[in-house]
């Protein structure tokens, strides 16, 4: 069974939930905050989201981004979706990465999800 589908029923680990997605927090964190928004039926990739899974992740995320901003103070966000094995997908669950960006945590972040690609980030 697939991890996310799994998790769907543990509502204890549920920070944020609505009537198509909830949120935890990402057991491999990249930052301190880090989390994933996951819709509540099992699709692949964002272009299989219906409409009213769309709106609940744009909830999910400004819902998310003021609690986030509450209990870390980061300094910026980057919001990531991986589509596809070659896109770096492993959980073929649709899901949405939140992570809570601080000032120093990377020695040079300008150009942020570039940096996906070794040698494309600076530009």
């Amino acid at each position: 069974m697939c991890i996310f589908c799994e998790l769907k029923s543990q509502k204890s680990q549920h920070i944020f939930e609505n009537d198509y997605v909830f949120a935890v927090f990402d057991n491999y964190p990249v930052t301190k905050g880090h989390a994933l928004i996951i819709p509540k039926r099992h699709f692949e990739t964002i272009f299989m989201a219906n409409n009213n899974e769309l709106i609940a992740i744009g909830e999910a995320l400004k819902t998310l981004k003021i609690e986030l901003d509450r209990q870390y103070q980061p300094d910026g966000y980057n919001v990531g979706i991986n589509n596809g094995i070659d896109a770096g997908q492993s959980i073929m669950h649709m899901h949405v990465h939140l992570i809570p960006r601080y000032r120093g945590d990377s020695p040079r972040p300008r150009g942020g999800v570039r940096g996906i690609i070794p040698g494309k980030q600076e530009y």
